[in-house]
């Protein structure tokens, strides 16, 4: 009577022999020491072999459908993830479950079953861990995606500071171009510092902005609106020529709003709008 081959069968009896070879074939294969030890690799082998060889301890198939799977899926999208902040590429980590077919494969091979059963169980496994190979690179992916995302919002919220300057005066110069994204953060920042240090005045630095076109010049108009809402007062600095000849050409309207070619002269108008001035030391001692 022919033998038939069974994946569960082979785990139960050669797990030990399997986890060895697989680990040896991670190490033989490039395994990033330099990003985990060999210990590391033998704990995340051993803790994926057996996730895996209570779902296939059933009859199984390629859909890989149940609660058993659920948890191969999740325990890998963990490992992605991890794989991710650690440094990893996607093919690395995806390599984490193909170099699993060699072990599996040499195992079913031993298991003396006949040739047909061999065949249709080396087509089924080579199919689940092709998937499951996939669902890393996925989740890879997201995590990836997900990190960038996170970073991109970090780098806005850098690049645009807002800075109290002096009691009820505070100054968000911006760095780089505005777009739609960037003034939402923009207003936001400057909303919230206007309200946390009760600030009259507000100054605009525009020094760090390279061009400034209709759509900047719109993006502007809308921060002093949502500043003039929130009781403060807006001064645009840092007009350069050449930005002040792009905005007359352009026919952009600024209405009233004040501004000045430097931060330093905006500060003096925000001071004096204050009730507040700055003189030089020596004449104020030659007053006395």
């Amino acid at each position: 009577m022919s033998k038939r081959a069974g994946l569960s069968e082979v785990l139960v009896k050669d797990e030990a022999k399997i986890l060895t070879t697989w680990i040896a074939e991670q190490l033989s294969g490039g395994a990033r020491q330099d990003l985990l030890s060999e210990a590391d690799v033998k704990e995340a082998s051993r803790a994926f072999l057996s996730i895996f060889a209570n779902a296939v301890k059933n009859d199984y198939d390629e859909e890989m459908t149940g609660a058993e799977w659920n948890d191969v899926r999740s325990h890998l999208a963990k490992l992605s993830r991890e794989r991710v902040v650690q440094g990893f590429s996607p093919e690395e980590t995806a390599t984490f479950v193909f170099s699993l077919k060699k072990p599996l494969f040499e195992g079913l091979r031993q298991s003396g079953a006949d040739a047909d059963s061999l065949n249709s169980e080396f087509w089924k496994l080579t199919q689940v861990l092709d998937k499951l190979g996939l669902v890393t690179v996925s989740e890879y992916q997201k995590s990836r995606q997900q990190i960038i995302e996170r970073q991109q919002q970090e780098l806005l919220d850098l690049t645009t500071p807002v800075v109290k300057l002096w009691d009820s005066i505070v100054a968000l110069p911006l760095i780089g171009t505005l777009d739609s994204e960037r003034t939402q953060v923009v207003m936001e920042s400057l909303l919230d510092s206007i309200v946390e240090n009760e600030a009259a005045i507000a100054i605009i630095d525009i020094t760090g902005v390279p061009t400034v076109d209709t759509l900047v010049a719109q993006h502007l108009l809308k921060t002093v609106a949502a500043a003039r809402l929130m009781g403060a007062e807006c001064i645009i600095s840092g007009i350069r020529p050449q930005i002040a000849q792009t905005i007359v050409h352009l026919g952009v309207d600024l209405g009233d709003v004040v501004t000045k070619a430097t931060l330093a002269e905006a500060l003096k108008i925000a001071l004096r709008r204050v009730g507040l001035t700055v003189s030089k030391l020596g004449s104020a001692r030659t007053g006395e």
